[in-house]
């Protein structure tokens, strides 16, 4: 790894970045966006623009500001969480789901469901589909997690699958014996966010009501408001907090830490995704680059070989997801810019 950035080199990427946001924030392509920087040493840079909300007020995003992180509860929750039980001897990533979810495709004739494997689960490698509405299966979260087990999947070609990391939810449960709103958090990370402090998302038209302080993906909150695949909230520093631990390497002891970045396609790790052409993170971000984004309008990216991580949080779906996405091509820019403005120190 390069020496780490300086604060002054972080200004400086910062500050070649912010025209980009600025821009996409004036253009109304996203209503608020928060981008840190966090080099390997821990120093931090970081700016916020725009709104929190339009709706039912305007309402100015402030630094503190909670953040909907949809599918980055993947990777800053459930990935670790699910490592840590290895790490424990609790379990082992070769374990079949079976083994620790018994009723896992319980009275069907050889059920693909109970030998999926956990490391599978985690590299997105089972061939689970990629959605389905669980929230319109019924009203009771215990229900809907004893369908998850029981559902007869039909495994396809290998896709990125929000099923799967419902499962892994469900394993969590069971094996630390409490639920997910439950587990103990980082600073900065939280299941139950404070209203008045957080960021809207969606006018959900199933709910009747824009979305402030509650989860937005629609399966998550029929869960029960946490699930594997997204429920958690975030700050700005709380993601950055993670994106640093990651970068350093203390998220999860050296062996855990190696696993969860060992290739398990072209395009993925365990859970984060590699850099490949097109990805996210932009194309100047170097070979070890990975990351991960929320639907919500999140993105955490972690670039080891440079010594930096960023984020880049918004609410690109308020009032409504049902509009233009400049978050792919923005992404990419902000990423592209930072990584222009790095110079080793």
């Amino acid at each position: 790894m390069n020496a780490a950035p300086n604060q002054a080199t972080l200004e400086r990427m910062l500050t070649a970045a912010a025209p980009i946001l600025e821009a996409a924030v004036a253009g109304g392509g996203v209503p608020g966006a928060a981008l840190g920087v966090v080099s390997a040493a821990g120093e931090r840079a970081s700016l916020q623009l725009g709104r929190a909300r339009l709706e039912p007020e305007p309402q100015p995003l402030e630094a503190d500001a909670w953040f909907d992180l949809a599918s980055l509860t993947k990777v800053l929750f459930t990935l670790p969480e699910v490592l840590r039980l290895a790490g424990e001897g609790r379990l082992d990533l070769d374990d079949p789901l079976a083994r620790h979810l018994p009723e896992a495709g319980w009275l069907q004739e050889d059920a693909p469901l109970a030998r999926l494997t956990v490391r599978r689960l985690l590299a997105h490698q089972t061939g689970l589909p990629a959605w389905v509405p669980l929230y319109t299966w019924g009203e009771r979260p215990e229900t809907l997690k004893a369908r998850l087990l029981q559902e007869r999947w039909e495994l396809g070609a290998p896709v990125y699958s929000d099923v799967g990391y419902m499962l892994l939810g469900l394993l969590l449960e069971r094996l630390r014996a409490r639920e997910l709103k439950r587990f103990e958090l980082p600073a900065g990370l939280t299941f139950a966010p404070d209203p008045d402090r957080s960021v809207a998302t969606e006018r959900c038209p199933w709910r009747g009501r824009v979305l402030v302080g509650e989860v937005h993906d629609e399966n998550a909150f029929a869960l029960g408001g946490a699930a594997g695949h997204a429920g958690l909230f975030g700050t700005l520093d709380g993601v950055l907090g993670r994106a640093h631990a990651w970068l350093a390497g203390t998220e999860l002891p050296p062996a855990a830490h190696a696993a969860a970045v060992e290739p398990h396609s072209e395009e993925r790790l365990l859970g984060w995704v590699r850099r490949h052409p097109g990805w996210s993170g932009g194309s100047l971000a170097s070979p070890s680059a990975y990351g991960h984004t929320g639907f919500t309008g999140t993105g955490v990216w972690i670039d080891p070989d440079r010594g930096y991580a960023w984020a880049l949080l918004t609410n690109r779906v308020h009032p409504s997801r049902h509009r233009e996405n400049p978050l792919p091509e923005l992404r990419r820019a902000v990423g592209n810019a930072l990584a222009a403005a790095w110079r080793p120190t």
